[in-house]
Formats: structure tokens, sequence, C-alpha cells
């Protein structure tokens, strides 16, 4: 961590922003790279030099969605078989067949919620392309849940103080919290299915 805040210290304002689109983007095709560590440290810096929370947040955004809408292509393109081909550590085999299931039974939904899931949410914009999810709904959703989630992560960066391990502590609390309410979510509307076929039945 100190020599990745040691790297974004030392660049201009342009090319911390340019880092910081190059790391979200990317987050969608490696999915061990730590963007959120990246952009979080990104914002830190900014936030004690002349940048602003709304340019980090903006960079963000523009490398993030363009990896997602670019996995989407693939997906939608070439199909799920090809992909978990090419890009095996993308497809774990227990993320991939649950993410699949949700977006089976709730659609958009399972998009907005799987994005704030750090474990499953780069399987998302391939599988929502592979499945047939519509491009404008799918980029809607996605830029949804990515929108909120960096937006969090602007806002912890900027009022940090002087203390990034604080920052990081902070960070990875609030993704277990919003993972925790994402599953919340996903298990009521499941149960909301269920009870809507049950009483569905003559």
């Amino acid at each position: 961590m100190t020599d990745i805040l040691a790297w974004l210290s030392s660049l201009p304002e342009p090319l911390l922003y340019g880092a910081l689109v190059l790391a979200a983007f990317a987050e969608n095709i490696f999915p061990p790279l730590p963007a959120d560590t990246v952009i979080a440290l990104g914002a830190f810096v900014a936030a004690r030099g002349n940048g602003s929370a709304v340019g980090v947040w903006t960079a963000t955004m523009i490398g993030n969605i363009g990896g997602a809408m670019m996995m989407y292509g693939l997906g939608h393109h070439f199909g799920l078989p090809w992909l978990m081909q090419r890009f095996p550590s993308l497809f774990p085999a227990g993320a991939t067949q649950r993410v699949t299931e949700r977006f089976k039974s709730q659609g958009v939904l399972a998009v907005i919620v799987s994005r704030f899931l750090p474990g499953v949410r780069a399987v998302v914009p391939p599988l929502a392309g592979a499945m047939g999810i519509g491009a404008v709904r799918a980029l809607l959703a996605m830029s949804l849940a990515s929108g909120a989630w960096y937006g969090l992560v602007c806002v912890l960066a900027f009022r940090a103080g002087a203390n990034a391990d604080a920052l990081l502590a902070r960070i990875a609390a609030q993704q277990r919290t919003v993972g925790l309410v994402a599953a919340a979510i996903v298990v009521l509307a499941i149960a909301v299915i269920w009870w809507r076929r049950r009483s569905s039945r003559p």
C-alpha cells in the first residue's frame, strides 16, 4: 500500500486521474487487481493536492463503465463458454453459477446488486451480455451500482484526514456492510418471487 500511495503522490493531477481510469477499467478484466485500494488512495492523494472529488469520481466512472461495457460486448458477441475459456480467472465456478441463477430469476435487479459484491462483480458485465440483458438496461444498472459505491469511496477519502490506513480500513468495513445489504436484498427478492409464484398457483 505504501508503494502505491507513494507512486500516486508522485503523479501530476492529469496523470493521477489517468491512473484511476486505467485501474477502474482493468478491474473488469483482472479481478484480483486491488482497484478499490488504488482508487481510494488516488482520491486520498487528490484531496491533499489540487484534485477534486468530482474529478476522481468522474475518472473512476469512465474507466469502470468503459471496461464493464467492453466485457458486456464480448459476452454478448461470443457467449459464456468462450469467455470462460479465454478468461478463466474471471469466472470462478461457484460465483458464476450463483450470479447466473440470480440473473434468471431477478434480471436487472441482480445486475445492480451483484455489482456491489467484490467476489462476483467482475462476472456481471460479460454474463449480462451473454444472457441477453439489453445493453441500455445493463449500462444503467451497472452505472447506478458503480456510481453509488465509488461516490462513497470518494466521500470517505476526502474526509479521511491524514491517515491512509484508517481510510482503507473504513472502506473495507463499508464494503462488508454494503455486501450484507446487497445479500439481504437478494434474499428478499427471492422470497417475494417465490411467494408470488406460490400465490399464482391454482
